[in-house]
């Protein structure tokens, strides 16, 4: 298939999303699986589709977003943000001003709201939540999960927020009035400021390392003088000190002026 640059700016105009920011031959080997699976021969007449097919549209993009998660993803991680990392942040504060960038749908936030209920009441806890599927973000604020996904959530907190419905999982009320949900490009759009913490995991290992340097630049102005950034088990930041940041934990990241 011929084209592709023209794809990605026909891309760029219809919703925002650069794919130059993302790695090229990886981003380009997804979109040509999906194209040939829905028995399109060129860029163009798929273009054409997902212009005119409301289902089309949003297959290609939560294609493109790679939306797999869980709760408590690495659960040690979690350890650690519940017993070092949220108590040194609760002596600034007990409102943190939290930020889970990426959130696909839902486990994540949901995951700093079970850990944050176990120091906090419910009613002090908000997550702003983003991602830039829509279809992802809509599935986030249903709730419903799968026993796989939940598994690994510490069992009391799983019993006490969780109601089983069929062979799923429904998030409690409680926990899903903690999480404001919104739309939202890494690449493009402002970022929110004065945060706490910043939770960005697994999402950077598909962007270049262009992208990937302007956005830690963005995710350090975005944090408070204490505030910390969270990223992902294969994300590790090489010589954070370039953008004014100190390791704490791995994975973790404290701003540093």
């Amino acid at each position: 298939m011929q084209n592709y640059e023209r794809f990605k700016e026909q891309i760029y105009r219809k919703t925002g999303i650069n794919l130059s920011c993302y790695k090229e031959r990886q981003m380009k080997r997804r979109i040509d699986s999906l194209i040939k699976r829905n028995n399109f021969d060129t860029y163009d007449d798929y273009f054409q589709a997902i212009s005119r097919d409301k289902a089309l549209f949003d297959e290609f993009i939560n294609y493109l977003t790679i939306n797999v998660s869980e709760f408590y993803r690495n659960a040690n991680q979690w350890d650690i943000l519940k017993n070092d990392i949220f108590p040194e942040l609760l002596k600034h504060s007990k409102h943190l001003k939290i930020w889970s960038a990426a959130c696909s749908t839902g486990e994540e936030p949901y995951s700093l709201v079970l850990v944050l209920s176990q120091l906090l009441p419910l009613n002090s806890i908000k997550v702003l939540a983003t991602d830039i599927d829509k279809e992802a973000i809509n599935k986030a604020q249903i709730g419903i999960y799968s026993a796989k996904s939940i598994e690994n959530i510490p069992k009391d907190l799983a019993h006490k927020y969780f109601v089983k419905i069929g062979d799923s999982y429904k998030i409690s009320d409680d926990i899903k009035k903690c999480v404001e949900f919104k739309q939202h490009n890494l690449l493009s759009d402002k970022y929110p400021d004065q945060c706490d913490l910043i939770v960005c995991r697994n999402v950077m290992i598909y962007f270049t390392e262009e992208a990937k340097e302007e956005m830690y630049r963005k995710f350090h102005d975005a944090l408070k003088d204490h505030g910390v950034l969270f990223v992902g088990s294969t994300e590790q930041i090489i010589l954070p000190n370039r953008y004014n940041l100190t390791a704490l934990k791995t994975f973790f990241y404290k701003k540093s002026r």
